[in-house]
């Protein structure tokens, strides 16, 4: 199969008006007799996996059966290997793996690799090697080993960029350039942060390219390569380069050096950047909006829905918009109304309790978007009660490996689900309704014999739900047994059985040894996908180390323990001075919605107030004083939160937030002699948590 025949695939899948082999001659600027013969091919396909094949009509109309779009089902991975690359092509697929090799690469392994004889390689070696020799790049051979890239790793790296950024990439080339999903996302999410920080909002362009580079660096540093002495000088965007190598050193498990920042920060310094609107200011508000909110969701359901975090990101996005001066336009949704119907008393709390989210709206707020959130608490419910039964699943996925993990990551951690096999939808009609009880799959299936619900890879709030339905109904018709015995155990899962053995073992090394355990652990269970998606959000105890907390400060009036509490905060430049005024503007305004829990209170105000990086500040007062806040009254401890957009707090808020339900843990902070007892204590607790 060639480029020409997968192209024509596509186009026949996509157009639903006739077409004749002429218009495709034409098309591709090839002969009748060529375009007949691709046709062939294609029904070569077809006929192999049991699917009607193209028929020639008069005229040479292509006619093809309503199944044929099904073709793409078996588009897979040896559609690339099949595919024959042209010569520029193979040049550059060549030149990437010939760099990407640490010590030598022989000529066969390379024919192999792109699937050609090694006397085409032999042919393309002249190519090849003037290719790299314009990237200042040598290609050295030696009698008994094979191939190899001679040169400064700037270069190899600055190379590999340029084949990255080229347009109309073969997807062979892509692949050999990379990134693993996890480590783009984690990498996306530093350099978002860092924009922020540095006030500096790279183009898309800009921000492409040092995504490119930096997955590119960290693939480079896991295979030992690092970058040659580099001539240090000074730059503006020196500082960003350094926070961001921090970051992604730390969350991608590498070692960088001050070449690396050099680099980079030239990197920077070339990039290309735009001045950014302001944001909505009002984001740590509507979060905690959302907190109260949940709390007295819970109480009146008689559910703890508290520690959700999906539940809460997703209904603090949502309540985003809700408390806009315009309301959005709400897309109908087809289960919107039989959720609601089936769910009553979900939503007679909603509304008893959206006086909470009422007294902040400037606006009459639309049935619809009350309905959607009954729809959120009713997706919580689900991910709650489906926790407590195990059922063996097959998850059919389309799009690929990645996907298929990404929804697995999704489904095993909101349901306690034993993933028995992950295939491919055409292979569902083979799946043996005796080792599954479910399919759940991310296109309609046909000729299942098992049941099978329809889901999006990211598994929406209304996924959930459809999920927890089919459960239902299968429990409810099948009685199918829990199989709770089965169920394997977890990474988290793990992690709470080892944190107390460790503790009582070695209290003086816990900390050391559980952050080593951790990783450990979480590297054996493979969680890369979901968990790096959330590994920058930092947790509580990364935002509050001894020195981001002071005990028995004297102050007199909640206005004093304020500015008290971010002080350090201020000093140490995470924030401005008007952003301590703005605060306190806050509360005389807003009144005491800031104290969360009896006795403790977060201040802080919106993005651009002042916020110049995330950061946390925590004092215990000598004397509490009242915040006018009732029965939370009056206030010991006060935790300054500067944030700076929609996320990257959000899981040490929710931790917090959470860890202030526990009784011990208040009492534990009370009796903290030092500012690093504090910090251990919040680490061990949160750690119970993760």
């Amino acid at each position: 199969m060639n480029k020409r025949t997968l192209s024509i695939i596509q186009e026949l899948c996509e157009i639903s008006h006739l077409v004749t082999i002429d218009d495709l001659s034409k098309e591709y600027n090839v002969s009748q007799r060529t375009i007949r013969n691709d046709l062939t091919s294609i029904n070569d396909i077809l006929r192999e996996n049991g699917l009607k094949e193209i028929e020639l009509k008069s005229g040479g109309t292509i006619v093809r059966d309503n199944s044929f779009v099904d073709i793409r089902f078996f588009m897979t991975d040896q559609d690339l290997y099949a595919y024959k690359l042209s010569k520029n092509e193979r040049v550059a697929v060549a030149s990437v793996l010939l760099i990407n090799t640490s010590k030598y690469i022989t000529l066969s392994t390379i024919a192999d690799h792109l699937f050609v004889s090694r006397a085409t390689i032999i042919n393309d070696l002249t190519e090849i090697k003037d290719f790299l020799r314009d990237s200042n790049l040598e290609v050295k051979s030696h009698p008994n080993k094979g191939l190899r890239v001679e040169g400064k790793e700037s270069d190899k790296r600055l190379f590999l960029m340029k084949i990255a950024q080229l347009k109309d990439n073969n997807d062979m080339i892509a692949r050999h350039i990379s990134i693993q999903a996890g480590n783009k996302i984690t990498i996306q999410k530093v350099i978002n942060e860092q924009e922020h920080i540095h006030q500096s909002f790279l183009t898309d362009e800009s921000f492409d390219k040092i995504l490119i580079y930096l997955g590119i660096m960290v693939n480079r540093n896991l295979m030992g390569e690092y970058l040659e002495s580099c001539i240090m000088t000074n730059n503006d965007k020196y500082i960003m380069a350094q926070d961001i190598l921090r970051y992604v050193s730390q969350y991608c498990h590498i070692s960088t050096s001050e070449n690396e920042i050099q680099f980079l920060s030239e990197l920077l310094r070339d990039s290309h950047y735009i001045r950014q609107n302001a944001t909505e200011d009002k984001i740590v508000k509507i979060q905690l909006i959302t907190r109260q909110f949940i709390d007295r969701i819970s109480y009146d359901l008689g559910i703890n829905l508290n520690d959700d975090y999906d539940f809460f990101e997703n209904l603090s996005n949502h309540l985003e918009s809700v408390l806009k001066t315009n309301a959005p336009d709400y897309p109908n949704s087809a289960i919107l109304e039989e959720v609601l119907e089936a769910n009553q008393d979900v939503v007679e709390a909603v509304n008893q309790n959206l006086y909470i989210i009422k007294q902040y709206s400037t606006r009459e707020i639309m049935p619809i978007e009350i309905g959607y959130i009954a729809v959120h608490v009713c997706a919580a419910l689900e991910r709650k009660k489906n926790k407590e039964v195990a059922f063996h699943v097959v998850v059919a996925c389309h799009a690929g490996i990645g996907t298929s993990q990404l929804l697995i990551e999704k489904l095993k951690k909101h349901f306690n689900f034993q993933i028995v096999d992950i295939i491919s939808a055409h292979e569902a009609e083979n799946v043996d309704p005796q080792k599954a009880d479910v399919i759940i799959s991310t296109v309609p299936l046909k000729n299942s014999k098992v049941d099978y619900v329809t889901v999006s890879p990211l598994l929406s709030d209304e996924d959930y739900i459809r999920v927890g339905n089919k459960i239902d109904a299968l429990r409810n018709s099948r009685h199918l047994p829990s199989r709770i015995g089965e169920t394997e155990i977890t990474a988290k899962g793990l992690l709470e059985k080892l944190s107390p053995i460790i503790y009582s073992i070695a209290p003086e090394r816990y900390d050391d040894l559980m952050k080593g355990i951790r990783k450990e652990v979480r590297d054996y269970f493979h969680q890369s996908v979901e968990a790096d998606a959330e590994i920058f959000s930092p947790y509580l105890h990364h935002l509050l180390p001894p020195t981001h907390i002071q005990l028995d400060v004297e102050c007199d009036t909640w206005q004093d323990a304020v500015k008290l509490s971010a002080q350090p905060l201020l000093e140490y430049g995470y924030i401005e001075e008007r952003y301590v005024d703005a605060m306190i503007h806050n509360i005389e305004e807003n009144g005491p919605y800031v104290v969360l829990s009896p006795g403790f209170a977060v201040p802080h105000e919106g993005l651009e107030k002042g916020s110049i990086k995330v950061g946390m500040n925590l004092i215990r007062l000598k004397h509490p004083v009242e915040f006018g806040a009732d029965e939370f009254d009056p206030v010991e401890f006060v935790c300054c939160l500067s944030a700076v957009d929609h996320k990257t707090h959000l899981k040490a808020f929710f931790n917090l937030v959470n860890m202030l339900q526990n009784k011990e843990f208040k009492e534990s902070l009370r009796v903290c002699k030092t500012s690093e007892d504090v910090a251990r204590i919040i680490e061990k607790y949160e750690y119970t948590l993760i």
